[in-house]
């Protein structure tokens, strides 16, 4: 690694960032210089390593305008072996006084082999460099297949008020649906699972019903960056179905041709209602977290 440069961008020099072919152009990505203009990615917030003067790996911590947490690692780029990569996270987390978070962005399906070839030296020198993997979450996208008919088996509802959906939200202990789950705690402090309306502050919520009793409660939104089912949580789970399908109505009937929706990989009962809802899985992320120090160990 004797011919390798680290460094730090410097302004102006976006177009060096982007000199690296993108290794994932199935991804949907905001530009680096679109990041830029919207302050959310800053030069010295983006490290590049050079070798022979031609970029190798790239790296560039995202934290929005106004944001009350700290950056995370948003693109993390690399063509060199993982050892350069580690070596170009070691440096910018010592100059920006990190480690920290990673949330890599993959392809739907990434486990294939052609993706895992572009993915394992990045996703090896964040292990390298000390972080640890903490789980996988999944955005499906629905884009218009038809919606599966109603069984008539639950009522559903507009929440009645703020303090109804808050209600409903304590009695669920894990939601089956948390769109921007990560970028609310890292923006706001807000942690969806307990706190929606806090982040979801347009939702329209919907109560679903058996026998006039509160069994399921959904929150969409039209005014994010794509038409969303923010929060998804069931007291009875086999109101999921129906109660989904009516919140991706609703926001249809509002003019939306898209919505998203994101779910941790490991909930599988989940993933399938939403498949059988006419959702497809759009991407995947992989979070990574700096490893904690061992009591005693400064």
């Amino acid at each position: 690694m004797t011919d390798l440069v680290i460094r730090p961008l410097v302004a102006g020099e976006e177009d060096l960032f982007e000199s690296m072919p993108d290794p994932l152009p199935q991804l949907r990505k905001t530009g680096y210089a679109d990041g830029v203009a919207g302050g959310g990615y800053r030069p010295e917030r983006t490290w590049i390593a050079l070798r022979g003067g031609r970029v190798v790996g790239r790296a560039a911590w995202l934290l929005p305008p106004g944001a009350a947490g700290a950056p995370w690692l948003d693109r993390f780029d690399l063509t060199a072996e993982p050892e350069v990569g580690a070596a170009l996270l070691r440096a910018a987390h010592e100059a920006l006084g990190g480690p920290y978070p990673y949330h890599a962005g993959l392809p739907a399906h990434w486990r294939r082999p052609e993706v895992l070839a572009v993915v394992r030296a990045p996703l090896a020198a964040a292990r390298l460099a000390g972080l640890v993997e903490r789980g996988e979450r999944l955005r499906c996208s629905w884009a218009g297949t038809p919606l599966p008919a109603s069984a008539g088996r639950y009522a559903v509802r507009l929440a009645v008020d703020g303090s109804e959906v808050d209600a409903l939200v304590a009695r669920i202990p894990e939601p089956d649906v948390l769109t921007g789950r990560e970028v609310a705690r890292a923006v706001a402090g807000v942690d969806l699972a307990t706190d929606p309306r806090a982040w979801l502050t347009a939702a329209t919520w919907r109560v679903a019903l058996a026998g006039g009793e509160p069994v399921g409660l959904a929150g969409t939104t039209g005014d994010a960056c794509f038409p969303q089912l923010g929060y998804l949580g069931l007291l009875d789970g086999a109101a999921r179905g129906e109660l989904l399908a009516d919140s991706v109505a609703a926001l249809v009937a509002e003019g939306a041709r898209e919505v998203v929706a994101d779910v941790d990989a490991h909930r599988v009962a989940v993933v399938a209602e939403l498949e059988r809802t006419g959702f497809r899985q759009l991407r995947t992320r992989l979070f990574f977290e700096p490893a904690p120090t061992a009591p005693g160990i400064d």
